[in-house]
């Protein structure tokens, strides 16, 4: 039988305070609903259809992955009725199932135990359990244990408030199945909704034997509705990538303190300090040091190289046995070969800096190619914005550029020149020569600062 994933993301979430919805509210860098829909995509489903509603336009707009369908929720009566809008676009003959789109964790291992246990009846749900289960429906069983019913928070009975087993939200039935069901319950209930858990009486009322399979990882069935469980989300997920690094043999000076917000790929004996920032894709080669406080995105760093404190790279790559920062900026397009050093307070951007060449402090190298063992003084900037185009600067391999160097692109520094301190080069200079470009100095004689008037 094909598969069929529904996904009820039209919830408003009212207690994030925010004018963003629910389901795109952010967790480990991506929006809680990406995190639903990778899951739902491993299983390699017939069909992906997704309900929205509150902020749908933008909600549609941060997805636009052509294989998904949507069906707006224009009235939000309950995850019923969600279903009921949802299910025309189920293929006929399909087994259904029905994720969470503000339940992030929830893992692919799970979700194939319950498609498991459905396979073996006509109904099948994903339980678990709390010391205290207040706020969820109550799963009810009759007295041979079946499952009977769920009791919702505001309709259940003191009894039932006592059961400590909880519907998570998930569950799988065939397509036809779900279609009489929803055709037959109402929205007598506490709150005025068509409660999807209704459809649990009616099966077992049809006499069916409702299956159910329970959660190893009470995170992964945790759903968010504040900010509070949105943060306590965070550090688990954070906590289980982790895990996953040390047990690959990551050294971490705090398992606490490192965010993965995107996928991260080590070699052997990397170490990374506290409080980084991991974005994107990043790989880091072998033995790579990571220092304290430094964001890190879209990169690749090669073996041996080591990146020091508070420094932030993006969109670049690092070559083997470079040295970066600290409070260094590598920018988009910055390519590091071997042995390169970037130092403190010096930002590359679009620049290739080819082997054994330095950049060690306060200087601004953009759109240029750096040849190879050339220094690059303190205080040296490349003018490569002329306020309408860029322009690239070239220096060629055994320059020297002194301190306080302003280079004003298009401009070709040639192979072993030297450039003074002080100056401004905006003419190709010749190969193996010192070139200055300063003003004369001058000393006044008799020259008094000027006082000030007595008042």
């Amino acid at each position: 039988m094909d598969l069929a994933i529904v996904v009820l993301a039209a919830g408003q979430g009212k207690r994030m305070h925010s004018d963003t919805p629910k389901v795109l509210q952010r967790l480990a860098g991506r929006a809680l609903l990406a995190h639903v829909l990778d899951a739902a995509r491993e299983l390699a489903p017939q069909r992906i259809v997704v309900v929205y509603g509150h902020g749908g336009d933008r909600v549609r707009a941060a997805f636009p992955d052509t294989g998904l369908t949507w069906v707006e929720q224009r009235e939000r009566l309950g995850t019923g009725h969600a279903l009921m809008q949802a299910l025309p676009e189920v293929p006929q003959g399909a087994q259904v199932l029905v994720l969470s789109g503000d339940v992030p964790l929830i893992s692919v291992d799970t979700l194939q135990r319950l498609l498991k246990a459905g396979a073996e009846g006509e109904l099948a749900l994903l339980t678990s359990e709390l010391g205290d289960a207040r706020g969820y429906g109550r799963v009810v069983r009759d007295g041979n244990g079946r499952i009977a019913r769920i009791a919702e928070e505001k309709d259940a009975t003191p009894a039932e408030r006592e059961i400590r087993e909880w519907y998570t939200g998930f569950l799988t039935a065939p397509r036809a199945r779900l279609e009489s069901w929803l055709a037959r319950i109402g929205n007598r209930n506490a709150q005025g909704e068509y409660y999807l858990t209704d459809v649990i009486g009616l099966a077992a009322g049809d006499g069916l034997d409702v299956a159910s399979a329970r959660a190893a990882d009470l995170d992964e069935v945790q759903g968010v509705n504040s900010r509070g469980e949105l943060a306590r989300l965070e550090r688990a997920l954070q906590r289980g990538n982790a895990t996953r690094l040390l047990e690959a043999g990551v050294t971490l000076a705090d398992p606490e303190r490192i965010d993965v917000r995107g996928s991260l790929a080590c070699g052997r004996d990397v170490s990374i300090d506290v409080n980084c920032v991991f974005e994107g894709e990043v790989t880091l080669g072998n033995r790579v040091r990571i220092g304290p406080n430094c964001v890190i995105k879209n990169m690749s760093i090669a073996d041996d190289s080591e990146v020091h404190a508070f420094t932030l790279m993006e969109d670049a790559a690092v070559g083997a046995r470079c040295r970066i920062g600290p409070y260094a900026r590598l920018r988009p397009g910055a390519r590091l070969e071997e042995a390169v050093h970037i130092g403190n307070f010096v930002e590359v951007k679009a620049s290739r800096f080819a082997a054994g060449s330095k950049a060690n402090h306060l200087a601004y190298i953009g759109d240029s190619e750096v040849g190879a063992r050339v220094n690059v003084g303190a205080g040296t900037i490349t003018c490569n914005y002329d306020g309408a185009s860029k322009h690239r600067t070239v220096i060629e391999d055994d320059c020297f550029i002194g301190s306080n160097a302003t280079l004003v692109a298009p401009v070709k520094i040639a192979q072993g020149s030297y450039i003074g301190a002080g100056s401004t080069i905006s003419k190709d200079t010749p190969p193996g020569q010192l070139t200055l470009a300063r003003a004369r100095q001058v000393s006044v004689e008799g020259w008094k600062p000027p006082k000030k008037e007595k008042r």
